[in-house]
């Protein structure tokens, strides 16, 4: 694996499955693969459980960690080319990512959609440069449109939890006080489906995601009927795709309740936190015997130590 951007950088997912399982029974079971390698964390963004679970991936491996916040500790960068850089942007993004190849053999990228321009957005230049100028091994630590290291990790929580070997599973938006970017459930519905679960998708109309991530999902525009019968439910804010990064709806009858999950063939319940509780979802649901929140959080580390493992060998 040269890369890890998306599923479509997994040339098996199988077997990357079958490999976080190893890990998760043995975590320090390759603890010398990384030693003499530096690892570069690069967040254009904040984090919580990418950073922690990275970074503990990365010495579970005898990694070096390099950990950089480019908005509090970096110079501005400038992205387009040709530019007379006479304003405040110091430096150019081809230059600074060639450096920092220099310094690191491998690179995760943290950079949020801005959700102001949807093609700019979907065009993912920060991904698309650290990879054009690097000159080592990226991973997404999250992008404008996708997280592949928590789907990852959504899969593997599925994996050992399904109660059959084809799982049917609801990812469901949920209420959200500000406009959220729609990484998390495009890769989710990328994830799952590439899987080969059922996968359906609730949400209220105007907020289909990208139809490039969810083709082989069934679509919902009510908020009960998809419970009926899953064996996970995923909840997800995210922002209007069409009406791009508009918040259109905030009705609370779009929140997971126990009303709903009592639909459910006594189903998970999933999310990649940090959750809005009581807006995305009642706290008697995500602190209930069926909340796989903090166990999904942990695998997190499972998942990115098997794609550094990749990237290593």
């Amino acid at each position: 694996m040269n890369h890890f951007t998306s599923v479509n950088d997994v040339p098996d997912l199988s077997a990357l499955l079958a490999r976080c399982r190893s890990v998760k029974q043995n975590p320090l079971g390759t603890l010398n693969l990384g030693v003499g390698k530096t690892l570069g964390c690069i967040f254009f963004n904040p984090s919580l459980r990418t950073r922690l679970s990275t970074q503990r991936a990365a010495y579970n491996l005898g990694l070096s960690v390099i950990v950089m916040n480019i908005g509090a500790e970096g110079w501005k960068l400038e992205f387009e080319d040709g530019t007379v850089m006479n304003d405040d942007k110091a430096e150019h993004i081809k230059d600074a990512v060639a450096v920092m190849g220099q310094y690191c053999d491998v690179l995760g990228i943290r950079a949020f959609a801005n959700l102001k321009d949807r093609d700019a957005d979907y065009q993912e230049a920060i991904l698309k440069a650290f990879k054009q100028y690097s000159g080592v091994p990226i991973i997404s630590l999250e992008s404008a449109t996708r997280h592949p290291c928590q789907s990852l990790a959504d899969l593997i929580t599925i994996e050992q939890h399904k109660p059959s070997q084809v799982p049917t599973v609801l990812l469901t938006w949920a209420p959200h006080p500000k406009a959220l970017p729609q990484a998390v459930g495009n890769s989710f519905a990328e994830w799952t489906l590439a899987a080969g679960y059922n996968l359906r998708i609730a949400n209220p109309a105007g907020y289909d995601l990208n139809p490039e991530f969810t083709r082989g999902a069934e679509i919902f525009h009510d908020a009960k009927s998809a419970y009926e019968g899953v064996d996970f439910v995923y909840a997800k804010n995210w922002s209007s795709y069409q009406s791009y990064g508009e918040v259109l709806n905030q009705e609370m009858e779009w929140r997971v309740d126990e009303q709903k999950m009592a639909l459910t063939e006594n189903a998970g319940f999933m999310h990649c936190l940090p959750v809005r509780r009581n807006m995305v979802v009642t706290d008697a649901v995500i602190d209930s015997e069926r909340s796989l929140v903090v166990e999904q959080a942990a695998n997190r580390v499972v998942a990115a130590q098997a794609v550094l493992e990749a990237i290593l060998r």
